[in-house]
């Protein structure tokens, strides 16, 4: 058994603003160039290209759209955010790391309350497999998190501070 930690940090930007630099940081997965290849090595140029912040992009949900029809005012965008370069170090390992990767992160906003960026610690979800493999590139993860919120300049929560800078 293990706990999830979730991350909650608030950007200090309206919630479209938060929205864009988001996305803006993190672009989509480039489905067009990638699939049909069948050599790693292309996947792998193609992926450190597009991946300028070391994540991707694989789906986003616009909750609010949705939830509003019920009569919901708070704003919602949900995203999966991976790199499927650092999923494949623990899919060898074990193919349930799938289970957590790409992460799920959202952007909220309640009405009248600061937006909030929310994320659970990627080191904590992946050491849970028991694998010291995996375990590694969890660590690795929450690290690249915290790059990507320093670029982005947004906030890094206690447990990730300190370590972006031993990532390029």
């Amino acid at each position: 058994m293990w706990e999830a930690r979730r991350l909650v940090i608030e950007p200090g930007a309206s919630f479209d603003e938060a929205v864009a630099q988001y996305e803006a940081a993190v672009p989509g997965y480039p489905a067009g160039e990638i699939e049909g290849l069948t050599d790693w090595g292309q996947v792998r140029a193609i992926t450190d290209r597009v991946a300028v912040n070391g994540f991707l992009l694989y789906w986003r949900f616009s909750a609010d759209r949705l939830m509003g029809i019920a009569g919901d005012p708070a704003r919602c965008r949900v995203y999966l955010m991976g790199n499927h370069l650092l999923a494949e170090r623990m899919y060898r390992h074990d193919p349930a790391a799938m289970l957590y990767a790409p992460l799920r992160t959202v952007i909220s906003q309640v009405e009248g309350e600061a937006v909030r960026f929310a994320i659970e610690q990627p080191s904590r979800q992946f050491a849970s497999f028991g694998t010291p493999q995996i375990a590694a590139v969890g660590a690795e993860l929450d690290r690249k998190l915290a790059v990507l919120l320093e670029r982005l300049g947004w906030p890094v929560p206690d447990g990730l501070e300190g370590q972006a800078a031993r990532v390029i």
